[in-house]
Parts: C-alpha cells; structure tokens; sequence
C-alpha cells in the first residue's frame, strides 16, 4: 500500500464530514514552499532565510503555502502523502554542497540530490527523499527543488549565513515566485 491511496473515513473512525477544516492549512493550498535547514550551522540555514525574505518582500498569493519547517520536512511531506486534499506543487528551498561556486542557485531533480551531506538534518535524509518522489511519481504532486552552493556548513553551533548565500537570496525569491506562477 502507498502512502497515497485513500482510506475510508469510517476504517479510521472518524465522525466529522467536514474533514477539509480538521486538514492543516498547508494540505489545502495550490502551491507549497518548504524552506528547509538547520539555522544553526552557517549556510544550512539558507532554506529558512529564503522564506523568511519572501515572506517579508514579497505578496504571497493566497493559495500559496510558504513555511520554515526547519529540520522538520519529513513530518509535512507524510502528512501530505496520507491527505485526500494535497498540494498541486511542492517548491523545496534548501543548501547543499554541489561542487560548484559558493551562492549559485540552482534546480535540481530528485535523483540528483546528493546522498550525503555535511550536518544534514533536512532534506537529504530518508525518507524525506523518498517521500518526494512518491508524491511526484504516484500522488501526482509537481516537485521543483531549489538549492543554493554553501560556503561553509560548521562542523559546530554556528549561526548566520556567508556572505555569499546572503547576496543569494533574492535570487533564489525570483525563481521560486516564477515557478508558482508556471
């Protein structure tokens, strides 16, 4: 059984006909921004920066979703999996080191998402990954992953984005606002 086939309301004892008001707001929204990283560790904290910038600077259209969800990705993407009601598309946010040079952004496709990296606590862990790819292959749900080149990810506590993924940010806002509007 996939994570995305429906349940009859009574298998789950549930009494209430009016489940869409008992669904997270995130589950009910056309589009879905999931700001992810550890704002603890330098540049980790580039997904969290993206949406608290956005947030700020930009009009957000209401069946838009945007949220910070940390190191927390796994739990909203499960949930979404087991709702009726989903998202039409997922637009991750994140940091990951690429190779290439510090602050690109960039789009890449689930399978390129590297198998490691340092500190990760966000979104390259499993099953975060693989519930991505469940819900782009059998729930139908659109994924666009959005990631920018780290400086530098500290091996201890260390607050506060480099230089580099900073001047990034209204970059990474840009291509983000283009694909809600796609």
């Amino acid at each position: 059984m996939t994570h995305c086939q429906t349940f009859e309301m009574a298998d789950l004892g549930v009494k209430n006909t009016n489940l869409q008001s008992s669904l997270p707001e995130y589950c009910q929204k056309r589009v879905l921004i999931l700001g992810c990283g550890n704002i603890l560790f330098g540049d980790d904290g580039f997904g969290p920066a993206v949406v608290d910038y956005l947030q700020k600077n930009y009009k957000i259209p209401d069946d838009v979703g945007v949220v910070d969800v940390g190191t927390s990705a796994r739990e909203i993407l499960f949930t979404i999996a087991l709702c009726d009601l989903r998202p039409e598309k997922i637009i991750i946010i994140d940091a990951i080191d690429a190779q290439r040079l510090p602050g690109k952004v960039f789009e890449i496709d689930l399978p390129d998402i590297p198998e490691s990296k340092i500190n990760d606590f966000s979104l390259h862990q499993s099953p975060t990954s693989n519930l991505l790819k469940e819900l782009q292959e059998l729930c139908k749900v659109k994924v666009n992953i959005f990631v920018a080149q780290v400086e530098n990810i500290p091996e201890e506590v260390s607050p506060g984005l480099s230089k580099s993924l900073i001047d990034s940010i209204p970059k990474a806002c840009k291509m983000i606002m283009k694909s809600i509007e796609e």
